[in-house]
This record gives C-alpha cells, sequence and structure tokens, in this order.
C-alpha cells in the first residue's frame, strides 16, 4: 500500500466546509444542476449535512438534507450492505451457491449455473455480459422474468475469469440471499439495515419514493436547459439501482461502515461478513500508463491511492440522477453526494474538490469541470448508434408497400412484438407495458424509432428481412441486439 499523507485531522476537515459549501452554490447557480445534497462523516461524526438548489426545475421548493433522491447505482453498496447483515445472522453465506436457494436458476453456461454464488454476481465475474436484461427492463416486464432470461444470454468470458459490470446478476444475487432468510428483498433491507439504523426516510420500492412529499424529480438536458418530465421506476432491478434515499439517512450508512458495522455501540452488522464487501474480487480496470488495477469488491469500487484504500460507487439514471458515495476508511472519512440531473459529473467533482480542501488546503484542479468532460464524453459515447440514423441517406430506397412489415413476431428474450398500422403510418409496439413506437422510414426495409423518453431525437434503427413470399419474415430491433437477443421471427399469418 501506498505510504499515507498527512491525516486529515478534524481541524483539515472543518476548515474544508466552507469552501465546499460556496462550491456547491456556484454549482447550482451556474445550473450545472438543478439541485444537490451533500453529506460528510468524519471520525463517527455528521459534520456536514445539506442542500443546495430546488428539487425540481421552474418550482420553488428547496433541496435539504431530508430531499430524498433515487440513489441509482449507489443502491449496490447499500445492497451489499443489508447482504452482510443476512450473512450476519448465520444463514446465508457470501459463498452460498445461488442454485441452492433458486433451483430454477440457470445460465446458458452450465458450469457457471450450477456453481454461481452470491459473492461471484455481486463481484460482476459470472459472465453475464454486461447490462444484459436493462434493455428490456423498461419494457415492463417484471423481475422475476428478466431473471429467468438470464439463460438466453452468451458468456461474455469464463466463469470467474473476467469482469462485467451486470445489474440483473447482482439483483439475483440479492433477492437470493433474502429469500433464504425467507424474507422479500424489501423487507430485508427494512429489517436488516434500514429500521434499525433509523434510515426513515430510506426504500427500497419506488411507490415509496413517489409518496415521498420531500423528493427530488429526474432532470435531463432539452436544448441546452434542464428539463424534468422523465420518471425512472427501478423496482425490477431494485438491489442494483432501485433504492431511494436522503442524507441524513446516508450518513447514518457511512458511519456504520466507517465503524466496521457498529451502531450506538452494538455490532448491528457482523465485522466479518462487511469487511468481505470490501475485499478485491475482481479486476475491473488497469490504467494502460501505469499498469495499476482497479478492483471490484461486493457492490465496492475499491482502489488503493495515496491516501490508502478507497471504497466507493457512483450511480446514474439517465433518465435524471447521478450519485455518489466515496470513502477514506484510513481517515475515517466518507462522503456522499446525491444529485437529480444526468449528464453531469458533479458529484464526482464535488468528492475530488473536498478530499483536495482537506489534503492540500486547495483544489489542484477545477475536478467538476474535469468531471463533467468525461461524463458528457462519455454520454456522447453512449449516444453514437444513433447518430447512423441522425441524417437520411441521400437517395434512400422506397420501402415495401406497408402489408408487408405488418404482424406479430416474438423471440424468448423480447417475447412478443407486433408492427401495426395507424393513419397510415406504422407503429411497433414492445413489452407487457405495451409501449407503442412510430416508425419513421429510413431506407427501404429499414425504418427508425425513439426508444429513450430522455433523448426523443436518439433513433435507433427496426431492420426487416424479406422472405420469398413478398412479406417480412424477421425484424431487427437494434437497440435490444447487443447481445444478438433483438432478432425476432414473425408467428402466425404474413
Amino acid at each position: 500500500m501506498p505510504a499515507l499523507a498527512e491525516a486529515a485531522t478534524k481541524e483539515k476537515v472543518a476548515a474544508a466546509l466552507p469552501n465546499l459549501r460556496e462550491l456547491a452554490r456556484r454549482i447550482v447557480d451556474k445550473k450545472l444542476v438543478p439541485g444537490l445534497a451533500i453529506t460528510i462523516v468524519h471520525r463517527d461524526e455528521t459534520v456536514l449535512l445539506d442542500g443546495f438548489g430546488v428539487r425540481e426545475i421552474g418550482k420553488p421548493a428547496a433541496v435539504d438534507a431530508d430531499t430524498v433522491f433515487q440513489l441509482a447505482s449507489v443502491s449496490k453498496p447499500l445492497a451489499a450492505t443489508v447482504v452482510a447483515g443476512l450473512v450476519s445472522d448465520d444463514g446465508v453465506s457470501w459463498d452460498s451457491r445461488i442454485r441452492d436457494i433458486d433451483p430454477g436458476f440457470a445460465l446458458q453456461d452450465e458450469l457457471a449455473a450450477a456453481n454461481v454464488t452470491i459473492r461471484d454476481l455481486f463481484a460482476h465475474r459470472s459472465g453475464l455480459p454486461g447490462h444484459v436484461g436493462d434493455d428490456i427492463e423498461e419494457l415492463g416486464f417484471t423481475q422475476g422474468e428478466i431473471l429467468h432470461r438470464l439463460r438466453l444470454a452468451k458468456p461474455a468470458y469464463g466463469f470467474r475469469n473476467g469482469y462485467s459490470y451486470s445489474n440483473f446478476g447482482l439483483t439475483e444475487a440479492a433477492v437470493a440471499a433474502a429469500r433464504f432468510s425467507g424474507k422479500s428483498w424489501e423487507e430485508a433491507c427494512e429489517e436488516r439495515l434500514y429500521k434499525p439504523l433509523g434510515m426513515a426516510s430510506t426504500s427500497s420500492r419506488y411507490r415509496d419514493f413517489m409518496n415521498r412529499s420531500n423528493r427530488a424529480a429526474l432532470h435531463v438536458r432539452a436544448d441546452g436547459e434542464w428539463a424534468s418530465f422523465t420518471r425512472r421506476n427501478a423496482d425490477a432491478q431494485s438491489p442494483a439501482g432501485g433504492a431511494s434515499s436522503s442524507v441524513r439517512d446516508m450518513a447514518h450508512w457511512v458511519r456504520l461502515l466507517l465503524a466496521g458495522g457498529r451502531h450506538q455501540a452494538r455490532q448491528m452488522i457482523d465485522r466479518e461478513a462487511l469487511l468481505q464487501t470490501h475485499v478485491p474480487a475482481s479486476v475491473r480496470s488497469v490504467d494502460p500508463s501505469t499498469g495499476a488495477a482497479s478492483f471490484y469488491a461486493l457492490g465496492w469500487n475499491v482502489d488503493y491511492r495515496e491516501h490508502g484504500v478507497e471504497w466507493a460507487h457512483a450511480g446514474a439514471f439517465s433518465a435524471g440522477a447521478r450519485t455518489l458515495v466515496h470513502l477514506l476508511p484510513a481517515e475515517q472519512l466518507g462522503i456522499v453526494v446525491l444529485s437529480n440531473a444526468f449528464p453531469t459529473g458533479a458529484p464526482e467533482g464535488i468528492a475530488k474538490t473536498f478530499f483536495d480542501l482537506v489534503f492540500t488546503g486547495s483544489p489542484t484542479r477545477d475536478w467538476v469541470a474535469y468531471a463533467d468532460e468525461i461524463f458528457e464524453t462519455g454520454y456522447k459515447e453512449m449516444m453514437k448508434p444513433s447518430l447512423v440514423y441522425e441524417a437520411p441517406p441521400a437517395s434512400p430506397a422506397a420501402a415495401l408497400p406497408m402489408s408487408a412489415y405488418l404482424g406479430d413476431y416474438r423471440n424468448d428474450y423480447v417475447g412478443e412484438a407486433k408492427v401495426t398500422d395507424s393513419g397510415g403510418a406504422l407503429y411497433l409496439h414492445l413489452g407487457p407495458a405495451g409501449r407503442r413506437f412510430p416508425l419513421a422510414h429510413f431506407n427501404r426495409d429499414v425504418f427508425v424509432y425513439s426508444p429513450m423518453q430522455e433523448a426523443p431525437k436518439a433513433r435507433m434503427g427496426v431492420s426487416f428481412l424479406i422472405g420469398p413470399d413478398g412479406k417480412a419474415s424477421e425484424v431487427t430491433i437494434e437497440d435490444l441486439n447487443e447481445y444478438g437477443l433483438g432478432r425476432l421471427t414473425r408467428v402466425g399469418p404474413g
């Protein structure tokens, strides 16, 4: 481990707080985010608990320490703490096999399916490819339906021989751990962590978030301005992305973590069970310039840097949320930043600036601008596939008669899809939620649609394969086909 820099003294932390508050005010004043909330814990004391900006753009209600935000993937380290609590009860183990708890669980790789454990899935080393399941979540499938479909995905790498971040892999592990104790996931969270710790505003149910009067709306950029017109129900992946909380509640959690599972002089979670969540289990990346590895433990990013080991995790909803927790256990120091906008690097920029203020007395760079640039670059990369359809071909081939494309299509992953016409226009119907998308002609048998509410200008391809009878025999929905699971075959008469 690198030699530790000068310790974060009480005086240094206190001296950093006014400048950090001023930075948060500037971020809001510059409209880099509509609102944000911050808490800082140092040596088992909550030294900052504050809100800035507004809960919803165009409305006066201010963000405060009790404003509830959707946590997105900061739900993962929270879930790891819940499972550590369940492990503490001498029931389930981090090394319990999923199939022993959920006999119906399957993956395409039978070796992985038979042996994968809760630890493997929390460490993203099962072989499941990336974000499988995420793409069909908003079509209205239930958690159980999505978890059942994981078996259809071709492995991205050999079992325990790689790393690929999987929301629904982690969800399966957490749900299985709760099932072992005879509870639903949401009940396990409340009984094992939220209620005992006094996290009165925290929940793993979307309806609870929506019932809070003091909650932050989601925001995305629309024509250069923040707009609030999106919602995100993440119940299907609740352990991985469906929790909501306030910074007041998050401070209780951070204090528990930094105290090794102790709360009010009582060992609320077994220290060893909690320690396992911070033991590196996968290499998530290697810096090509230095060769330094970054790790993933169980629901946590783990890095070894100048101030010792660092535990962190970020969260994002493209529908309009950004969150971060970042802890330096050797210094007994942690920060949580919750914001109600996407895309923005404000949480990372605030945390980096805070650590600079503590350890060097001033920022070593404009971390907010730096983080924003990285986030914007990542967002543009995410949107790249839609650029193909930004402008039509110079001389597009005409489509076949509309009747060639009409009909029902299906596969085991996407389920049923229907192409209909209404008023002389084609529509694509997807998922149990009955989502209906207009199809715009692009070139011959290729059409485009806009699947993302938060990015209505982002268009994706829908391609038909025409059979010998002059009618479509297959349709490929591009944004559902990252893992080759978006090709559907016509069913019934053409």
